[in-house]
């Protein structure tokens, strides 16, 4: 019986990428993890991750134990949804910024030309109704021209249906995604009723109006030239190994097996404890703690240092649980330093800790995408390999030791 542990800290980088120049020149001088301890004044207490190569990364202190280094980000600026994409071994492509003004004339011979009825239910507005069921238009809530949004009552289209169609959204626009999503408890014509224009020209259904969001809701994410079937989650699938999506992994992955989308990161961690020593068979956990970019995104130094004190502690406790042949790794998928003057990600590297009884001191360097983990989990397991990513199991793994 082996178990796989990949712990996101989202968000939690260790200062700005050489490039960060080409997306936003006055990030250059984020460190999320450094800011935050100088902001803390003492408070931050974060020991475990900082023997296990935090402090080796960032103060040159003596190398771990165990094995450690840092990865760039492979995908174009920082984003969660792209960073774990990248994480599970598939990097998405470089992205364009569209609206539905632009667009919809060719999106809506698209849609007829795949079978779909397709009408402008709103004068002088480039949203567009299917099948009197789903909405597509802009993405209010993320950043001008990135998304674009399939709103669906499921009463009229089943959210397998929504899937198909959102599929085909996807195949004929290069934004960052496409997310395809409803719920059974609104209807059409409130969707509808919610459409609004937020900036000049960008047309869009206000999501939290709309009533889509609770009970019966379901969500598809889908990224640009993201290869979803060569990801590990959806090759574990395919060979029956079970995987586990805790946290923001629940919604941002793709995958077969248990999922639970939790957010408060102390009922997160309990979750991850019960179901890890419950579990008797082979298996790998993707967990996100999502607190941490939340309180990035709130600007919170305290909060956000807080829950690195939380997690930090939590570690100490459960990793002398694990079993001999087990391996976590802790890493984040980009920045977001609280401190910086603004509410964004930052483009920063991520650091990678890993640690169990079988994993050797060594040092993976800098790695030149994040898909290098998805890699080592196929290899961990022995299943076919990822799109993306060159694993470092044989550089960290040494099956001698602990025997």
């Amino acid at each position: 019986m082996s178990k796989m542990m990949l712990l996101v800290i989202d968000s939690f980088g260790i200062g700005a990428m050489d490039d960060c120049k080409k997306y936003v020149p006055s990030d250059c001088r984020a460190n999320t993890y450094k800011h935050i301890r100088e902001s803390m004044k003492g408070k931050l207490n974060i020991p475990t991750m900082y023997k296990l190569g935090l402090g080796t990364l960032v103060d040159n202190q003596p190398a771990p134990p165990y094995a450690f280094g840092y990865s760039k980000l492979a995908h174009h600026g920082a984003d969660t949804y792209l960073g774990h994409q990248e994480i599970a071994g598939s990097c998405p492509k470089k992205s364009n910024k569209r609206l539905m003004k632009d667009i919809h004339k060719q999106m809506k011979r698209a849609l007829e030309g795949a079978g779909y009825y397709v009408t402008y239910p709103i004068n002088h507005c480039p949203v567009l109704l299917v099948n009197h069921a789903a909405v597509v238009a802009d993405n209010l809530e993320s950043a001008l021209g990135n998304i674009i949004n399939v709103t669906a009552d499921f009463k009229k289209m089943p959210f397998s249906e929504v899937k198909k169609l959102g599929k085909v959204v996807r195949e004929h626009v290069d934004t960052t995604r496409v997310i395809a999503f409803g719920g059974p408890y609104t209807t059409i014509e409130h969707i509808l009723s919610c459409v609004q224009e937020k900036h000049k020209g960008q047309w869009g259904v206000d999501t939290p109006k709309a009533n889509v969001y609770g009970q019966g809701y379901n969500v598809y994410h889908m990224g640009y030239g993201v290869e979803i079937d060569k990801q590990f989650p959806m090759i574990a699938a395919k060979c029956g190994l079970k995987v586990y999506r805790l946290g923001k992994t629940a919604d941002v992955l793709h995958g077969e097996g248990p999922s639970d989308p939790i957010v408060n990161t102390r009922e997160l961690l309990e979750k991850v404890e019960e179901s890890y020593i419950n579990q008797q068979e082979d298996a790998a956990f993707l967990v996100n703690v999502q607190e941490t970019d939340l309180a990035g995104h709130a600007e919170d130094v305290e909060w956000y240092g807080n829950l690195l004190n939380k997690v930090d502690q939590w570690l100490s406790s459960f990793i002398p649980k694990m079993e001999d042949d087990d391996i976590l790794i802790i890493m984040a998928d980009h920045g977001n330093d609280p401190t910086i003057g603004h509410s964004n990600h930052t483009r920063e590297y991520v650091p990678i800790m890993i640690v169990g009884n079988k994993v050797k001191k060594a040092n993976i360097g800098v790695r030149e995408t994040m898909s290098d983990v998805g890699a080592t989990f196929s290899d961990f397991f022995g299943l076919p390999p990822t799109a993306e990513g060159n694993s470092f199991l044989d550089e960290i793994v040494d099956f001698g030791r602990g025997e």
